[in-house]
């Protein structure tokens, strides 16, 4: 099937599950916050305007219960959690990005399930947490559903989770072009993932339209009497929003996962460490209930001028209440999202700078509102790295398209703040596109692309009949000396694969039990009709050791390894030199041993003091081949293979080697060849 009716298939399906399970969790936060707030403590929070505009309640009844009732939410989200699904732990889009980039089939129906409840319980509860995370878990989930059901591609399982997310949270936030951009723009830190944005386009607008069918098309948020910018001294405000947005965005960050380390130091279950943030939470929010929930119904109150009589000092203190809070309730490991938040934090900035700018400075305005949506913008389209998705979602969030312009002065300052310090508050984010390895390997390898993966399969050793035993399996694999094996149903078909080291350590446990029930269908496998760089993706993803080899019907057809992929390349070198010539025809091939005294060792490929326009395409340490990356660390020894420029070529030789005697192990000249 071509590009287009594939994916506006799979990106409409992924769409519908986007957005009901939007609607699922919506509903679950709804009944979660009702029981725990409103009938155990007696407190109703704000709501914004898109969600009934509800005041909420002017002061605590029972103000004794809050703390408990936060503490009992995370400590229900803490036994869930660590007890069924350790992976739905802490912020869902982080582990979805993950995904993304490492095991496009990985992310487990469980864990999706565990996530809407963990985090129901910890938001409904009082904790500070965004709604978007679990919304984006279960429709990344579904993504990755698909491609372990239609055994897509590796680039195709990608691009699934990706809207995925996307779609996940541009439904919950009634943003669905926000969501589109957002699909491509959140898994790396400095670029683009050009192949999600159309599929996330069909993916977020049917997203958008199923949960709009339950709850309205209405913008989350209202702004009283609109904006039109007519005063560019505000540019100069907006610059001091974005300033304190990348310093606010890298405090977020940096102190967030400071929580997450002190919380695995803690000398006491896992199950209970969520209840000590909560204790926490539930005492700030005593004096300050803007910390509690969501907090969307105060950032419509600061929009409204509706906290234009609260002290500046709260004001003032707002945004740090609300880092420290979400650290608490989520890096303990409590189960909510970071971005909301993040926005609650920059609405709060803009609400702050606007009550100190407005008695003494010109052209700051009346109206609090361009201020309030500026820093939401600037605070989390600064620290996520994804600004221009972030830009566009507040813009719809709020219907403040007229905003786009002026603000981008603050999400630029901010975004360049939080560059310079090379920070993210998604640490499962790469870099950029070169930093995958998958991508790194394609450039330096371009002959993959004209190899199939039909020419160097090998047939398996050993393929395991559902049916058999744990303790036969585990013989079978010993006695034909392999790592691990398929493992297929009555029919032949592929249903997943075992590993001998992790099923050894169950054999006595589990014996008689039949392997099937411990076959992993999350492991990606290749199509034998594949070209050899898809090949190679597959590998990577599966764990770079082996990958299961399938025919259109799902029948086991070989096992490719990576000795495959690299005898196959080096035959084709020998014999297509010509078109190597024309594909990299001013690159030089170059294979060298880091020697004990070169300067390289122990130091990262990205700070390595490489020549201009080298690219570092694998290191051979022992026995095993490692893909590299901008953080692969040299050690003596290895054997680095990697493209240069001819005249770069000396000076990368005596750099790998240390010495100037040492001669090269190879090299090849893509202009000699010619």
């Amino acid at each position: 099937m071509s590009y287009l009716p594939k994916w506006l298939i799979l990106a409409s399906v992924i769409g519908v599950i986007a957005g009901l399970g939007a609607v699922v969790f919506y509903e679950a936060l709804s009944v979660s916050t009702h029981f725990f707030l409103g009938f155990l403590a007696g407190y109703k929070v704000p709501t914004p305007a898109g969600e009934g505009n509800a005041a909420g309640s002017a002061h605590y009844t029972r103000a004794w219960a809050i703390p408990l009732v936060v503490v009992l939410g995370a400590l229900l989200s803490g036994f869930l959690v660590f007890t069924w699904a350790p992976e739905a732990e802490g912020h869902g889009t982080d582990a979805a990005i993950d995904a993304v980039h490492h095991n496009p089939r990985g992310i487990r129906l469980r864990a999706v399930v565990v996530k809407i409840v963990a985090s129901a319980l910890t938001i409904g509860s009082g904790g500070s947490g965004g709604r978007e995370g679990p919304t984006a878990q279960i429709s990344a989930g579904f993504g990755s559903l698909i491609a372990r059901i239609l055994d897509l591609s590796p680039e195709d399982g990608r691009i699934a989770v990706s809207v995925g997310i996307g779609s996940g949270i541009g439904a919950i936030f009634s943003a669905p072009l926000g969501g589109a951009v957002l699909a491509a723009d959140i898994v790396y830190r400095d670029d683009f993932e050009f192949e999600a944005l159309l599929p996330g386009v069909f993916a977020s607008i049917i997203a958008y339209a199923v949960f709009g069918a339950f709850f309205g098309y209405q913008p989350l948020f209202a702004i009283p009497g609109g904006y039109h910018f007519h005063q560019p001294i505000q540019l100069l405000w907006f610059a001091i929003i974005g300033v304190l947005a990348g310093g606010l965005g890298l405090l977020y960050s940096k102190s967030f996962y400071g929580i997450v380390k002190l919380s695995h130091r803690l000398p006491f279950s896992k199950k209970l460490r969520p209840a000590l943030g909560g204790l926490v939470v539930g005492l700030i929010a005593l004096g300050l209930p803007e910390v509690v929930g969501t907090g969307y119904g105060w950032v419509q109150k600061g929009l409204s001028a509706e906290m234009i009589h609260t002290p500046l000092l709260v004001i003032l203190a707002l945004p740090l209440a609300r880092i420290l809070a979400t650290g608490l309730s989520i890096g303990t490991g409590g189960s909510g999202g970071v971005f909301g938040p993040g926005m609650v934090i920059g609405a709060f900035t803009g609400l702050a700078v606007w009550r100190v700018l407005q008695p003494i400075a010109p052209g700051v305005g009346h109206e609090p509102a361009p201020f309030v949506i500026v820093g939401m913008m600037a605070v989390f389209g600064g620290i996520s790295r994804a600004p221009v998705a972030v830009m566009l979602m507040v813009a719809q969030m709020t219907g403040s398209i007229a905003l786009l312009g002026p603000a981008m002065v603050a999400i630029a300052i901010a975004w360049f703040i939080v560059g310079r310090a090379d920070d993210s508050i998604y640490r499962s984010q790469l870099k950029t596109r070169a930093d995958s390895a998958v991508n790194r390997l394609q450039f330096g390898l371009p002959l993959l692309a004209t190899l199939n993966v039909s020419e160097v399969v090998n047939s398996p050793r050993v393929v395991l009949p559902e049916s058999m035993t744990v303790q036969a399996a585990v013989a079978a694999l010993h006695e034909a000396a392999v790592p691990g094996a398929p493992v297929v149903d009555s029919k032949g078909s592929y249903i997943g694969t075992v590993e001998v080291e992790s099923l050894s350590t169950l054999a006595d446990s589990v014996a008689a039990r039949r392997v099937g029930d411990f076959a992993d269908s999350t492991v990606t496998t290749v199509a034998l009709d594949a070209t050899l760089d898809v090949g190679l993706e597959a590998l990577i993803q599966a764990g770079g050791h082996w990958v299961a080899v399938t025919t259109k019907n799902r029948e086991v057809a070989g096992i490719l390894a990576i000795s495959d992929i690299v005898r196959a390349y080096r035959q084709s070198l020998d014999t297509n030199i010509g078109k190597i010539s024309q594909i990299t025809s001013h690159a030089v091939a170059v294979e060298e041993r880091v020697g004990p005294q070169s300067k390289l060792v122990g130091a990262p490929i990205r700070r390595a003091g490489l020549p201009a326009g080298c690219v570092v395409i694998t290191v051979q340490r022992g026995n095993d081949l490692l893909f590299a990356t901008g953080s692969t660390t040299f050690e003596r020894g290895d054997v680095v293979s990697s493209l240069t420029s001819p005249q770069s070529v000396e000076a990368l030789r005596r750099l790998v080697r240390g010495a100037a005697d040492d001669q090269p192990l190879a090299a090849r000249t893509g202009d000699q060849a010619g």
